[in-house]
């Protein structure tokens, strides 16, 4: 037999089921923690830029021959893209839920290739980026100016200078997005008049900027092939690019044949600004840098945005004065406040478990058995999970919970077996423990494999909705074969160890209680008795039951995941085409009025010109 074998050596029980836990106790350090299971289909953004050219001409020369290639790549979904008149054109493929990223970026880079040759060179003189989506936005930081001693572009660039970069190394970090971007750029406004005055068009200027902000390479001094006696050799460092204003300024457009120049200067005023200004971020009506962090798949929530509060510390100390950060946007903060929910729950759910096995086991000994028993398995579940790359959430969690009245059962078998025998047969606690794993092996194997035949079909089923419920599955079913582990190895060996005869005899309160559950147990047995003499009475009962099921079922609303308050909500405001950004932005500061008049609001972001449905939305805002 097999349980036998351990009957006579508990210590190697004890063992098994103390490795058990400690392998759950340290998968329990490093095992990732989320509010539900990774569930969005990975995807893949294709981005490029044609300066100058309007959303209908993207469409045909760069959006047409992308697709093209594209469409079709292994595993994809589906895809959308955007043609922006302002240049810009943006395409995101979505993928299979399971679907590797890196494998889905490479596989959409080797397509995007292909269409290279297609596209106009201006188009690939900017560069086609591809590179992962994330979709899985942890928290906002917001960089402002409380004294308003800096704008919106200073801000800004401080952001993607000092603080964006330092953000994406932090482990676990998969993007950090500035929000309506404002980069440095040297603009040149162009007076038409003066040019036509001095014979100029827009190319000559264009070409002479191109021609003298150059990195060129001056050579060497004393370089070989040289004489015999060189001793030393030097790298010429000649003026590279151009960077301030002055320095645009006196470009050197045309050479006149009396010696003057015509310089930019001549015919445009110089200035430093923002590349583009087709997007603005700001809190509460006020300028602000709105940085977004996005979480990589299967990386720790709370831990990643504890690395993101500390490293903000540390570059805060080197701010420059009258700018501060400010963190509204914490995902984290109700998946920290769920979790805590769902632990407190799990400890509730033990306690009664374990009280409910005490009043029916009435002995303290016996209840100590299947009270060592839970933990094992519950804990050692945490093992299993982390192996198979899943995460600590509700859902994994909600399964623990309810598997705590599972895994007890084969304890309780096994116990209720040996103290039966124990005092109706008068055999010692090894004896005893022995016939009794005879007796109830079988039927522990029996009732874990129609469990698992329960709950493991759950695992495969396919979709975004077999993803959420799959670990909800593994859960149970690692527990349950577990708990059959213990049942045959752990369970036992107490029995042998822990046990006395009459020790499972109740007595007093417990007593009473036992009685009471017998006089139930006898009624019941004689309702049975009546149904089956009567089996109209019982399919009329039946009937009713499903009649019952099927009106909740369809009566009940339907849902995918249950709307919860998260603490925020986000509003997407789409203008007509050809809407101005003036347009925008008065219909963005209307609604911000309007939300921030509302009870329990305490800040509203809104970032003008930007769309976080599609990702740039020329006409749009997001607030």
């Amino acid at each position: 037999m097999f349980s036998a074998f351990f009957i006579d050596r508990p210590k190697f029980a004890f063992v098994i089921s103390i490795v058990i836990t400690l392998a759950g106790l340290i998968a329990i350090q490093v095992i990732s923690v989320a509010q539900f299971p990774d569930i969005t289909p990975p995807q893949v953004q294709v981005t490029a830029s044609y300066p100058g050219a309007s959303a209908e001409v993207l469409e045909q020369t760069v959006a047409a021959p992308i697709e093209a290639q594209v469409n079709g790549v292994d595993d994809m979904i589906y895809m959308s893209s955007t043609s922006s008149n302002d240049g810009s054109y943006t395409l995101a493929v979505t993928f299979e839920v399971g679907t590797d990223p890196d494998i889905a970026s490479v596989n959409v880079q080797n397509r995007v290739a292909l269409a290279t040759p297609q596209l106009p060179e201006e188009v690939s003189r900017e560069g086609v980026s591809v590179k992962k989506q994330s979709t899985n936005m942890l928290l906002v930081i917001n960089l402002i100016s409380p004294k308003s001693t800096h704008d919106a572009l200073f801000l800004s660039n401080y952001a993607s200078i000092n603080i964006r970069d330092a953000l994406v190394r932090v482990q676990g970090v998969g993007d950090a997005q500035i929000l309506g971007a404002l980069d440095y750029g040297m603009r040149i406004w162009l007076d038409p008049d003066r040019m036509t005055s001095l014979g100029l068009s827009t190319s000559d200027v264009v070409a002479a900027i191109q021609d003298q902000n150059i990195q060129a390479s001056a050579g060497q001094i004393g370089g070989p092939p040289s004489t015999d006696d060189q001793q030393f050799q030097y790298t010429i460092q000649a003026k590279g690019r151009l960077a301030s204003t002055d320095e645009f300024e006196n470009i050197i457009l045309r050479a006149n044949p009396n010696g003057s120049y015509v310089r930019v200067r001549d015919v445009a005023r110089v200035e430093l600004g923002s590349q583009t200004y087709t997007a603005e971020g700001r809190l509460n009506g006020a300028p602000s840098t709105i940085l977004a962090i996005y979480q990589s798949p299967g990386a720790n929530a709370l831990s990643v945005a504890g690395a993101i509060y500390a490293e903000m510390d540390r570059l805060a100390e080197r701010f420059p004065e009258d700018v501060e950060y400010r963190i509204l946007y914490d995902t984290t903060k109700f998946v920290n406040a769920s979790i805590s929910e769902v632990i407190e729950t799990l400890f509730v759910a033990l306690a009664l478990v374990v009280l409910v096995t005490f009043l029916f086991l009435g002995d303290w000994r016996s209840t100590l058995i299947p009270t060592i028993a839970i933990p094992v398995s519950l804990i050692g579940t945490f093992a299993i999970l982390v192996l198979i790359g899943f995460s600590a959430n509700t859902i994994s969690l909600f399964g623990i919970i309810l598997a705590i009245g599972i895994v007890v059962d084969d304890a309780i078998v096994v116990v209720e077996n040996v103290q039966r025998l124990m005092d109706e047969e008068g055999l010692s606690p090894r004896e005893a423990t022995k016939k009794a794993m005879l007796q109830v092996t079988g039927p522990v194997v029996a009732t874990t494999l129609v469990l698992l035949a329960v709950f493991v079909p759950v695992g495969f089923l396919p979709g975004i909705t077999g993803q959420l419920y799959q670990q909800f599955a593994v859960t149970i079913s690692v527990s349950v074969i577990i708990s059959s582990i213990n049942a045959l190895t752990l369970s036992p060996a107490l029995c042998a160890t822990l046990l006395k005869p009459g020790s499972g005899t109740p007595k007093g309160l417990l007593g009473l209680f036992s009685k009471l559950v017998d006089t139930t147990r006898d009624g019941y047995a004689r309702i049975v008795t009546m149904l089956v003499r009567r089996a109209i009475i019982g399919v009329v009962l039946l009937i009713g039951v499903g009649a019952g099921t099927y009106y909740l079922f369809t009566s009940l609303p339907t849902g995918f995941i249950p709307d919860e308050d998260q603490g925020a909500f986000f509003v997407d405001m789409q203008l007509p085409d050809g809407a101005s950004l003036n347009r925008t932005e008065e219909v963005a500061e209307l609604v911000r009025q309007i939300i921030s008049e509302e009870p329990g609001v305490a800040d509203v972001m809104t970032v003008t010109g930007y769309s976080l449905l599609s990702g740039t939305a020329p006409n749009g805002a997001l607030a």
